[in-house]
């Protein structure tokens, strides 16, 4: 699990690391060639898919640990309900700035 974590790390640092090196043989070339706009493509939908997963978790866990609070005391239902729906608020935003993100990609397309 160790050794799959740090690879989940190297991946996006490599991928950043590779972006300068084609956005200079872009220039070079004289305009982006099919494979850079097909780079930014794919990182679009795939910023976009992890960030839907990410908030889909993120939801899941937080809303059924609420359930599981109000369950346990009913009367503090009241007090969980607020900061539940603020919190599901602020996760749902991170999604759309990804798709915010991912509109400004395909500009760039």
């Amino acid at each position: 699990m160790r050794r799959l974590g740090g690879l989940v790390l190297a991946v996006p640092w490599l991928a950043l690391a590779a972006s300068p090196t084609l956005a200079a043989e872009a220039a070079a070339e004289g305009g982006g060639g099919i494979w850079y706009k097909g780079l930014i493509a794919l990182a679009a939908g795939l910023g976009l898919g992890l960030a839907a997963f990410g908030a889909a978790l993120g939801q899941g866990r937080a809303t059924a640990a609420a359930m599981e609070s109000i369950g346990r005391n009913p009367n503090s239902a009241d007090r969980i309900f607020t900061p539940l729906i603020v919190g599901l608020a602020l996760m749902e935003a991170l999604a759309l700035y990804a798709l915010v993100i991912a509109f400004f990609l395909q500009g760039k397309v």
